[in-house]
């Protein structure tokens, strides 16, 4: 349950703290005085969208804090401490928002800081909340086909046959493509031979351009080389003032140093290691130079490779590693063009084999649905009866399409609520015949009968008693009453006749504080309520036969609640 409600700089509330207690509670108050203030709150807690112009003005931040109980049954409590939301045997959750001017708002839950879709995944399973704007939704075939299934628990089914319905989806659609694409299919095979084709008799290799590319800057300053080649053998080996003579010269000193000296037989070693690595260099020189030699045929044959490679880079991907990933990519798809009979047929085979599984999935909801709908149209027929409307006729209708083009996102029904308001006249859709008090009733009798299906365990209903009065608001009081035996029940409401059936009676008032206009909530008991459904009832005047007649409701409305 709702245990506490603490609002500050919120529109017109600059600071309340609501404690509430289980059962049917009451919001009245003059028009205008900020009710739904408290019901806007409530609905920023559990993911409602904010705005800054609901910050109190000349404020900087609005907070809104909410504190639950929850029973350790409700299904939120294990998923809370999944999250560590919650301690291992905790069972409050508190919620906290903050609204900033910035734009910056700030979600908590239990103290910690979380996203704002945790509050809206919250949101559905803590607290249901009715307004007026709420009673168009029933008049849409969807939303009734959803108030169904809630009906019949048959989300568990429904989610099971929206898997298969996306896979069948899928299936045929690649199915449609793999077909349409048989009257293109020789373009595009002669485009991917072609391409197959052009890169695999150009033969590439992977470090082949870097290989040319030095080849031919060998060819194109092939004399230069040459001549810097013999200018170098000849500083080393060709005259007696070469390197090597003159290294042989200095060589067979040092000899003759280390007969005298040992110390310096290292110099000799020295000096032949290094006559050796010269040889070596000189020998390389010459074959290098001897090689060498301007080849214009080689060059343009080269020139022709590379500029090959530049055009096949640029056509597939800018480089050779990406021009041969090219040619396997075209291969494979060759591939699959060669197979499309075989995946076609092996496609058509699993597509029926869905459909099948489709079909049989959507026969299970239709027929389901179907002994949901006699069963609600009873419940609904009773709860309508109970708030005056017993010559109303209410049905529910499943229709189906049997063909596979009837099968949809959510099964193959259409559900229509239907009703005759008035004895003798058939059935019709909702939307035609109920005028707006009527809607109210029809709404609080669904909602009833929904409600005792779920387990939210907070239901706020925002003046949807309009267009009704007298006897028919007493019915949908004693109503809201008995729907608080099974949940936290809060209503705003202008109806004496509902008023008087509440277990609890909070006051929303507006006035002056600081010459500022200031909405607060008082809770009223005793001669406070009595006083407050005098008011509802007499207006202005509030004469003495006003608050018998006051007396009067709230004793019989507590005559009629259970010991």
């Amino acid at each position: 349950m709702l245990f506490e409600l603490r609002i500050v700089n919120f529109a017109l509330i600059e600071q309340l703290n609501l404690q509430f207690q289980s059962g049917f509670t009451v919001l009245t108050g003059e028009t205008g005085a900020g009710k739904s203030l408290l019901i806007d709150a409530i609905a920023l807690l559990v993911g409602g969208r904010a705005s800054t112009d609901q910050i109190r003005s000349g404020e900087e931040e609005a907070q809104l804090e909410a504190s639950f109980h929850l029973p350790d049954t409700h299904p939120l409590i294990r998923r809370l401490r999944a999250q560590d939301l919650i301690g291992p045997h905790g069972s409050e959750l508190i919620l906290r928002r903050v609204l900033s001017r910035s734009g910056r708002h700030r979600v908590y839950v239990n103290g910690t800081l979380c996203p704002l879709r945790v509050l809206e995944e919250l949101g559905g399973t803590l607290i249901d909340i009715h307004g007026q704007h709420e009673q168009q939704s029933l008049l849409a075939s969807a939303k009734q086909g959803d108030a169904l299934d809630a009906f019949g628990r048959l989300y568990e089914l429904r989610g099971r046959y929206e898997q298969a319905y996306q896979s069948w989806r899928d299936l045929r659609a690649q199915l449609a493509e793999l077909q349409s694409e048989v009257v293109d299919r020789a373009r595009i095979e002669d485009m991917l031979r072609f391409q197959s084709q052009e890169i695999a008799q150009a033969c590439l290799l992977p470090d082949e351009e870097e290989q040319l590319r030095n080849e031919r800057q060998r060819l194109v300053h092939a004399h230069r080389l040459r001549a810097l080649a013999h200018e170098v053998h000849g500083e080393l080996q060709e005259d007696e003032q070469a390197v090597l003579t003159r290294l042989g010269r200095i060589g067979r000193a040092l000899a003759e140093l280390a007969q005298t000296d040992p110390a310096m037989g290292d110099c000799e070693q020295t000096t032949t290691e290094s006559s050796i690595q010269l040889k070596d260099l000189a020998g390389r020189l010459r074959d290098y130079a001897q090689q060498l030699e301007a080849d214009p045929d080689r060059q343009a044959l080269i020139d022709d490779r590379l500029e090959l490679i530049q055009r096949l880079k640029k056509k597939y991907g800018g480089s050779i590693e990406a021009v041969l990933a090219m040619g396997r990519r075209v291969q494979e798809e060759l591939q699959l063009l060669d197979s499309r009979e075989e995946r076609t047929a092996e496609l058509a085979a699993r597509l029926e084999e869905e459909a099948r599984r489709l079909r049989t999935l959507a026969q299970q909801l239709s027929k389901k649905r179907m002994d949901a709908a006699k069963r609600m149209t009873t419940l609904v027929g009773a709860e309508l009866a109970a708030v005056k409307m017993e010559h109303a006729v209410f049905q529910i209708t499943v229709s189906s399409e049997e063909s596979d083009e009837g099968l949809g996102p959510v099964g193959r029904d259409r559900v229509e609520f239907l009703l005759s308001s008035n004895p003798g006249e058939p059935p019709r859709p909702l939307g035609r015949v109920a005028s707006g008090g009527e809607l109210s009733r029809i709404m609080l009798a669904l909602k009833t009968v929904l409600a005792e299906m779920d387990q939210v365990p907070v239901l706020v209903f925002d003046e949807v008693d309009t267009g009704v009065g007298g006897a028919v608001a007493a019915a949908m009081g004693t109503r809201l009453r008995k729907l608080g035996s099974f949940h936290q029940v809060f209503c705003i409401t202008h109806l004496p006749q509902v008023a008087s059936q509440a277990e609890h009676h909070l006051l929303v008032e507006k006035g002056q504080e600081s010459q500022r206009t200031a909405t607060s909530v008082r809770v009223l008991t005793g001669m406070g309520q009595e006083e407050e459904i005098a008011r509802m009832l007499g207006g202005l005047t509030i004469t003495k036969k006003v608050r018998e007649t006051a007396a009067e409701l709230i004793a019989g409305a507590k005559a009629k609640r259970p010991k």
